[in-house]
């Protein structure tokens, strides 16, 4: 089973596969077979390639697949030397490799596939995602926040917290940069050594607003500030506003089109995740003038402020 962002899954592998795209983890050497060419060619590449699927392609675009399976009918049937147009598999489920990570690992549970093909924006091939590749992908992020975990061991604490202010546009369905302004608070925050479960929660918050802004108004602003105490998320947009705040913010409820929901955003969790992980929420919005959502998380957990006074 792979990995899934829920109740069950660690929370450092939650927020890597959250953060990582599907060309994060595709394989991008892919070999490639024209409808034209026979099975018995694609059965002698296999072999010498060392691989079990081939995307067959038609003037670059993708128009079938053949796999081991399909190689081995096509020996016992003896019709090895047919054409791959004949017996290709041409009902495909593809993935494009801008979509969030975590859309596609179910994929993987839901049909019976080991390997899925991924197109760019144009339609055309860019990489072959199977279960593997997704687990390398993590392997190596999860590495890289093990080294990142390890700079915060090892750093000197710092003596005084000068006020920090970012401010990241957030443009309309811009999915392309979607988790660039929670990433970076993220990073922020690790290098001023804030605690790991307040580096979470902001991450979830600045993440869970900053798609709001892209999926739900004509674009915003989200900006967070730091201070000695509290790290403010702000998130302002443009109309058309919330109608019912309450039902906006009840999980599950969601305005969001088919076409965002089918590339995995839209869930109806996103205000109520963020609320759930503030300290303090406050959100306003008027049809004219959008909406403003700020979130405010304590930059010291309360159980970690009453040990220090305790041993002061």
């Amino acid at each position: 089973m792979l990995p899934f962002p829920g109740n069950e899954t660690p929370t450092t592998i939650q927020e890597v596969i959250l953060r990582l795209k599907v060309k994060d983890a595709s394989k991008k050497q892919v070999f490639t077979a024209r409808k034209t060419d026979s099975l018995r060619h694609i059965q002698n590449m296999m072999r010498v390639k060392g691989i079990s699927a081939v995307p067959i392609l038609d003037d670059d675009l993708l128009v079938g697949m053949i796999s081991l399976r399909d190689i081995i009918t096509a020996l016992d049937k003896s019709y090895i030397d047919d054409l791959a147009e004949k017996h290709m598999a041409k009902s495909l489920i593809i993935l494009e490799d801008d979509m969030p990570l975590s859309y596609a690992i179910p994929f993987f549970d839901k049909y019976s596939y080991h390997r899925f093909p991924v197109v760019d924006k144009d339609k055309r091939l860019s990489g072959i995602l199977s279960s593997r590749d997704i687990l390398l992908a993590l392997l190596r992020e999860l590495n890289n926040e093990i080294i990142e975990l390890e700079k915060m061991i090892n750093a000197e604490p710092a003596d005084q917290l000068n006020r920090i202010k970012r401010e990241f546009i957030v443009k309309k369905f811009d999915f392309e940069n979607a988790g660039r302004a929670s990433f970076e608070l993220k990073k922020i925050l690790k290098n001023i050594n804030a605690p790991r479960q307040t580096i979470r929660k902001a991450s979830v918050a600045a993440y869970e607003l900053e798609i709001n802004i892209a999926i739900h108004s004509e674009g915003g602003i989200l900006t967070f500030e730091i201070d000695e105490k509290d790290i403010v998320i702000t998130a302002r947009d443009k109309g058309p506003g919330i109608e019912d705040i309450n039902l906006a913010l009840q999980p599950g409820y969601s305005t969001a089109s088919d076409w965002i929901r089918s590339m995995g955003f839209g869930a109806g969790m996103g205000l109520a995740n963020t609320k759930k992980v503030s300290d303090d929420f406050v959100i306003e919005s008027n049809p004219k003038s959008g909406s403003l959502i700020q979130s405010t998380i304590h930059l010291h957990p309360v159980e970690e402020l009453e040990a220090i006074l305790k041993f002061s």
